[in-house]
């Protein structure tokens, strides 16, 4: 049996990286416009901020519809393929994520090994051990995004119940493809250039306003210092971040809580209830290894908002933790938590990230998973 290598798929190119930079670019800008214009009472800006997602959303779908057209037309092909050695995640899911490792053996071409992930029942798992011939489908231009055919025709069954393929010899290649730390950062880049572009434009209202309008209250900053770690909360009348120095972590016990209530008793414990918005609304909540911000619900303005003592604290590192280990993420470095209630009820979402991509999970406001996009 001939072999061949074939080229992993590349990482992200120029192309790839202005539409990172464009789509941080309209999510930064709609964002903050949208937060902008519930703290300001416009609802022009709410609407328009709105639009400019759903128009962009729009346009990313024509731009790519030429290339899944072109996609489409080229018929799959199907191949037999030998099971080298295959690894399930650990979790309580029906769908568990496993990682393949392939020798590809198609009729007319050289044979090749792949690594790739792919979701499988976990009644199923046994059906895939290492050494059993499976039946799979790759687009010809693009073997590395190999799809294991779980109901393959019956001519194809009965092939593969009788095959016996010879392994490849590797490296196997990576048919995930990395698009890199450059597609992230000017992703990130592009972020928070849309939303302090924003942000400028409407400085004057923000921070001046009129005359005659009552002046907004200071920003207040405490910096605590205990046991060698120190805390810092700054409170505005818009927001609230509470930052942990090294050695802490909002997922220790009680320290997201803890961050919480600091902002809700005006970040001194002093019961400043007009600074930090004693039982005031949040209209976002983002937390991070050792940062927390609270977005406040502008006074007056009908939002879909929610208290943020109300998050399910006891239930957060375990979110985390399932994100980290259950998704496909290899080596994870990086995870985010934000929760809203934009479509009516309260939802939690954790995104993790990594040398293996990204992926993320939903919870409702219970702490209950009820949604996972694991990695590709």
């Amino acid at each position: 049996m001939t072999t061949t290598t074939v080229a992993p798929p590349s990482g992200a190119t120029p192309v790839d990286l202005v539409r990172g930079f464009l789509t941080g670019g309209v999510i930064g800008v709609s964002l903050t416009a949208f937060i902008v214009g519930c703290a300001l009472g416009k609802a022009p800006l709410i609407v328009g901020a709105l639009a400019l997602l759903a128009v962009y959303g729009l346009l990313f779908f024509l731009a790519g519809a030429p290339r899944r057209a072109r996609e489409a037309a080229l018929a799959p092909r199907t191949a037999l393929a030998l099971i080298e050695e295959m690894e399930a995640k650990q979790g309580e899911e029906t769908d568990v994520p496993v990682r393949f490792e392939l020798t590809v053996a198609p009729e007319d071409a050289p044979a090749f090994r792949i690594r790739f992930s792919e979701a499988v029942h976990a009644s199923e798992l046994p059906d895939y051990r290492p050494g059993r011939v499976l039946v799979v489908q790759y687009p010809p231009d693009r073997p590395w995004r190999v799809r294991i055919v779980k109901r393959p025709t019956p001519a194809w069954e009965q092939r593969a119940a009788g095959a016996a393929i010879d392994s490849a010899p590797g490296p196997a290649v990576a048919g995930d493809r990395a698009e890199g730390c450059a597609w992230g950062f000017v992703t990130l880049l592009g972020l928070l250039l849309g939303a302090a572009a924003v942000v400028l434009f409407f400085r004057a209202e923000l921070f001046g306003g009129s005359a005659d309008a009552q002046p907004a209250p200071p920003e207040r900053s405490v910096s605590v210092t205990s046991s060698g770690t120190s805390t810092s909360v700054v409170i505005t009348s818009v927001s609230g971040t509470v930052s942990f120095g090294p050695g802490r972590s909002m997922l220790d016990r009680g320290a997201l809580r803890e961050a919480v209530e600091s902002l809700s008793r005006g970040g001194d414990g002093g019961g400043d209830g007009d600074r930090g918005g004693d039982g005031k609304q949040a209209l976002t909540v983002v937390v991070r290894e050792q940062l927390l911000t609270v977005v406040f619900s502008p006074a007056g303005v009908d939002a879909p908002a929610f208290d943020p003592r109300s998050l399910p604290f006891d239930r957060v590192p375990a979110l985390v933790e399932e994100a980290r280990t259950t998704l496909g993420v290899d080596s994870p470095q990086t995870w985010q938590l934000s929760a809203e209630r934009l479509t009516g009820a309260l939802t939690i979402r954790v995104s993790v990230a990594g040398s293996g991509g990204s992926a993320s999970l939903e919870a409702d406001g219970q702490g209950v998973v009820v949604r996972r996009s694991p990695a590709r």
